[in-house]
């Protein structure tokens, strides 16, 4: 009885360990990465900022590409944007809310293939408590590489653009002339250096 038991387990482990070896870790190296926005400020121009702490996953299937898995969650109080008495504000209720609501989230759908070298990746992004549906387009992920320091790494970009108002950023102005003081579209960009979890 014991023998055959180990037998069905054996077998079990040969069926599915191709599948399973086609998956693997890579976690988001934050020495080496970004993620950066952009809104526009009186129609002038567009102010920059980013968020200085962040985590991320990527699962990736090399075989089946559709069951690639991202995660990522963002400190909301780490925002950045050059100018401190700024960056207080949007700390605040008026806009992130950070003390309610500490962190940002996105969460991976649906992966879809885009052409060569591109990616549609659908998740939940959760910004103040509120959270929508949202498509990155990326770019990506590069071939493997292996570091100085012996770690594998790859290399993939992601953008997306989102109407703020919709996550409960409201906070605005209006000129005289109809100009939002601060504009409503939010473009948001990753620049991500991936390392591969020892264990994959």
């Amino acid at each position: 009885m014991k023998k055959t038991f180990t037998l069905v387990v054996l077998a079990i482990v040969i069926l599915l360990g191709p599948a399973a070896a086609s998956a693997s870790t890579w976690n988001i190296d934050p020495e080496h990465s970004s993620i950066q926005f952009k809104v526009s400020h009186l129609g002038l121009v567009d102010v920059k900022g980013i968020f200085r702490k962040y985590q991320g996953t990527v699962t990736l299937d090399e075989k089946d590409i559709a069951k690639s898995l991202v995660n990522v969650t963002i400190e909301a109080a780490s925002v950045d944007t050059g100018v401190e008495k700024r960056d207080e504000h949007l700390r605040t209720d008026d806009f992130f809310d950070a003390a309610k609501h500490p962190t940002i989230t996105f969460v991976s759908k649906k992966v879809t293939p885009a052409g060569k070298g591109k990616l549609k990746v659908s998740g939940d992004l959760t910004i103040c408590g509120v959270t929508k549906a949202v498509v990155l387009d990326v770019t990506g992920p590069t071939k493997e590489l292996k570091d100085p320091w012996g770690n594998i790494r790859r290399g993939v970009s992601a953008t997306t653009t989102i109407n703020r108002t919709e996550f409960g950023l409201t906070y605005n102005k209006i000129l005289d002339n109809g100009v939002l003081v601060i504009g409503n579209k939010v473009t948001i960009s990753l620049e991500a250096e991936l390392i591969k979890a020892k264990d994959s």
